[in-house]
């Protein structure tokens, strides 16, 4: 058991959200219980992953997407009224923190994405320095875009989009969880064969043919759903907490 101060310093120091230009706030967004002795992890505070927590008996709840973004509406109706009423009615804890547990180097989204996928980061690109750089290891197919997509949808087990216009074998692989499509002539400039984060929008389909480097999508949710689980884990053992993930399925 610790105290809900001591877990938020504990995940502040861990994460370093300071260092972070951030769309929305990291840390503690809904006060719970002082005392905490079960946290439960999870990509997202939907009313699903709350009402499970309820059912687990949690204390506290640590996501990667929170309840509060500077661009919503302020205003407490619908679905935020409902998922907060219910985290105020149990006295449950929401941890939340976003880029900073996309960049963490051993525990973060794409980190623990790249160890999912057999890919070995050499170097960091984009923005604030979140996208990795590297190569596949682990016996992954390096002959073709093709055969690379196959093994990616086999170790997440779900299908993913491939814009493949690399006329070349896949030997440099740039990846960032997500929503980073727009990393994608970042990815290009750094030297990447082939592309890799959760979502595609129209325009990089023309990036792709046009500059020859392939575009991977495999879902944002797919993507990232071990960095919280990976902090948690981590932190539990370090505070001895028990922790449980549950993950609440999304298509997107």
């Amino acid at each position: 058991m610790t105290d809900r101060t001591r877990l938020l310093e504990t995940f502040d120091a861990l994460l370093g959200p300071e260092r972070f230009r951030d769309v929305g706030p990291n840390g503690l967004q809904v006060e719970g219980r002082r005392e905490i002795s079960k946290i439960v992890s999870g990509v997202t505070a939907s009313l699903a992953l709350i009402e499970a927590a309820v059912a687990a008996r949690a204390d506290a709840i640590f996501v990667h997407h929170g309840l509060f973004w500077r661009a919503q509406d302020a205003c407490v109706t619908g679905w935020l009224k409902r998922r907060l009423a219910l985290l105020l009615a149990h006295d449950i804890n929401l941890f939340a923190y976003h880029l900073p547990l996309d960049a963490h180097p051993e525990l973060g989204n794409n980190a623990q994405l790249g160890m999912r996928l057999g890919l070995r980061a050499t170097a960091r690109f984009g923005d604030q320095d979140l996208g990795l750089l590297g190569e596949p290891v682990d016996g992954l197919p390096r002959a073709s875009a093709e055969a690379f997509a196959a093994s990616v949808e086999n170790r997440l087990n779900r299908p993913v989009t491939l814009v493949n216009t690399a006329q070349r074998a896949i030997k440099t692989i740039a990846w960032c969880s997500g929503g980073a499509q727009g990393y994608f002539e970042a990815a290009i400039a750094a030297g990447a064969d082939l592309f890799l984060t959760g979502e595609i929008s129209e325009p990089q389909a023309h990036y792709a043919r046009e500059c020859g480097v392939a575009f991977l999508a495999c879902g944002h949710h797919a993507s990232e759903r071990y960095g919280a689980p990976a902090v948690v884990a981590h932190v539990a053992a370090q505070l001895g907490l028990a922790h449980e993930f549950i993950d609440i399925d999304n298509p997107a």
